[in-house]
């Protein structure tokens, strides 16, 4: 039975990415799909909305831990004026005088979250049987069209090989262009990733977020590879909206960037993807999606 039980786990894990499986059940689980026109690219908000929501949060987590990033800023005398001006207009950890904000501890990244946007994130027990870790709306709430989450993971490219890593792995996220996310923070995903970061960095700055890979996460929307699917009980409340990160992105708040591209022989963009809000998301309820999304 406990062999029968774990078999059932696995597949429970693999059957999204089953082909024969997801041709036989597409038409059965209509209310669970997702059905988007080619023109709309699937995005439900501009992505000059989503680039100011990250631009936002990630403003207000390097200045509530504005003491620790001093050292990699002094290289940036302009850019370190201009967040230390923050700082002091009480951008930093919120009841602090003028001035006086050494003198207090950072607040965690959920409080800048809640802060800044209104809602917090935490990871618990799925509210579906056999689901495992969900992800809830801890405090406030999430108003509809707002970034609530991110998928992280590191980006692949069609050609570049996945095979491997993807034994096994339900955190695959494919594309509509085929682009691949391995959003698993464990085994070979997860030494791939650490991998790609340590390569990527540019002196002292960090061109992404490792802390993901951590039960910690200083990005606190870089969860989303825990939201679930829908069922027919529980519909969707967020949708996946993928996102080209401009080149133009402050470098210093690259570091909280959940995603790095497996390889640099090709000069693209950084590919990340984001759950927006479908509706009002209440305090307490849980995130689900589409796994299934039809482009017609």
């Amino acid at each position: 039975m406990v062999v029968l039980r774990g078999l059932r786990r696995r597949w429970d894990a693999y059957k999204y990415r089953f082909v024969p499986w997801l041709a036989f059940n597409v038409r059965r689980q209509r209310r669970t799909l997702r059905y988007v026109p080619e023109s709309s690219q699937d995005k439900i908000i501009s992505d000059e909305d989503v680039f100011e929501t990250l631009l936002k949060v990630f403003t207000a987590l390097l200045v509530n831990d504005f003491s620790r990033q001093v050292p990699a800023l002094a290289l940036l005398p302009g850019v370190q004026r201009r967040y230390a001006r923050l700082r002091a207009a009480g951008l930093g950890p919120a009841g602090s005088p003028p001035g006086r904000h050494s003198q207090r501890e950072p607040l965690s990244p959920e409080e800048v979250l809640f802060r800044t946007l209104g809602f917090s994130l935490a990871r618990e027990r799925s509210s579906l049987l056999s689901a495992g870790t969900g992800v809830f709306v801890s405090r406030g709430s999430a108003p509809q069209g707002a970034v609530v989450a991110m998928y992280p993971g590191t980006v692949y490219r069609k050609h570049e090989p996945i095979f491997f890593q993807s034994l096994g792995n339900p955190f695959i996220f494919r594309c509509i262009d085929g682009i691949l996310i391995d959003g698993n923070d464990k085994g070979l995903s997860r030494s791939v990733y650490r991998s790609c970061s340590w390569r990527d960095q540019l002196g002292p700055f960090q061109m992404s977020d490792v802390s993901w890979l951590t039960a910690a996460p200083q990005n606190p929307l870089a969860v989303g590879q825990y939201v679930n699917n829908c069922s027919y009980e529980k519909a969707a409340n967020v949708c996946y909206q993928e996102f080209d990160v401009p080149r133009h992105f402050p470098v210093e708040l690259k570091q909280y960037l959940p995603n790095i591209v497996y390889s640099h022989e090709i000069e693209s963009h950084l590919r990340c993807v984001v759950l927006v809000a479908l509706r009002d998301i209440k305090q307490g309820e849980e995130l689900f999606s589409n796994y299934y999304t039809i482009v017609n």
